[in-house]
């Protein structure tokens, strides 16, 4: 029987299954590189031990030494400069608490010298001379003021925070009206108190002069930059029934009834046949001329008072 000849292909070889990780599978087959092979076959033929020659042992003994002598220095530095940085240190804390007592005592001296001028102006502008000197200390707020007045007291709108508002006189402020009483308020209340003739005004218990200034930090009212804590008492000295009809009737007086209407702002009015202003805590003297010894002896009926000064502030 013929024998059938071999049947020959004519496509391409076949491809092995992990021809695509070819790669992998290197890497899974030659693990450790062929260097560290050799090193690791050299090993093993010199008993699994590095070779050490003398000049080998004799650098490494060097190293040790180097490494032992640097450690030895550093460690006797940190010993030696130790205690001088403690020192340094001390001396450090020293100067600082010898500086702040300074300080402080310096600040004491700045107060009580502060005192002694205040007390010195005061007395300068004291009810010694004549009508105009009396009333030039009484605007100044160099002395204390008894006499008819009125009690103005406002507060802020209850329910301050949950209350909002954009229209009415302040709508222009630029932020959210939120029923408290702005500086500005207290502002226009004093100026229309002095326009209404008002003598002497203090807000809290705190004297204004016209040097006073009446600011803001914050929701914060500040009365020569000493805040004020609500309700805002205002006490003003003068005529107190012409002081009330005038003050009500006036531009600051609607002014009052519209915050009280558009944002509950509370205020109550009254006259008082009795009020008591504060002097001012400070005074600030502008001008001043000194009177001689027998200008003091004709104004106090012949006893001369040296040293005596007349000023404004």
């Amino acid at each position: 029987m013929p024998q059938q000849p071999p049947v020959r292909t004519t496509g391409s070889p076949t491809r092995r299954p992990d021809a695509s990780m070819s790669l992998l599978t290197n890497v899974m087959e030659h693990g450790l590189d062929e260097g560290y092979a050799e090193a690791a076959a050299r090993r093993r033929a010199g008993g699994g031990r590095l070779p050490r020659t003398p000049r080998a042992k004799l650098g490494l003994a060097a190293g040790l030494m180097v490494a032992a002598a640097v450690v030895t220095v550093g460690a006797a530095e940190a010993r030696i400069s130790a205690p001088v940085l403690a020192k340094e240190r001390e001396e450090l804390i020293d100067r600082v608490d010898a500086e702040t007592a300074a300080v402080d005592e310096l600040a004491r001296q700045v107060d009580e010298l502060r005192g002694e001028v205040g007390e010195r102006q005061r007395k300068a502008l004291k009810s010694e001379g004549n009508d105009r000197e009396r009333l030039v200390a009484l605007l100044a707020g160099a002395t204390e003021v008894e006499g008819p007045g009125l009690r103005l007291v406002v507060d802020d709108a209850k329910g301050t925070d949950q209350g909002e508002g954009s229209d009415g006189p302040r709508g222009s402020s630029g932020f959210s009206d939120t029923g408290r009483v702005r500086d500005r308020d207290m502002q226009r209340i004093v100026n229309g108190l002095w326009e209404s003739g008002a003598e002497g005004v203090a807000i809290n218990g705190q004297r204004l002069t016209a040097l006073s200034a009446i600011r803001a930090a914050g929701d914060a009212i500040l009365v020569d930059n000493r805040p004020l804590v609500p309700p805002y008492t205002v006490v003003a000295v003068g005529d107190g029934t012409a002081l009330n009809t005038t003050f009500r009737s006036s531009a600051d007086g609607r002014y009052l009834e519209v915050l009280r209407e558009n944002f509950g702002i509370r205020f109550t009015l009254s006259s008082a046949d009795e009020v008591r202003l504060p002097a001012a805590p400070s005074l600030i003297v502008r001008t001043a001329e000194p009177m001689t010894a027998t200008a003091g002896a004709d104004r106090s009926g012949g006893q001369g008072a040296a040293g005596t000064g007349k000023g404004t502030s």
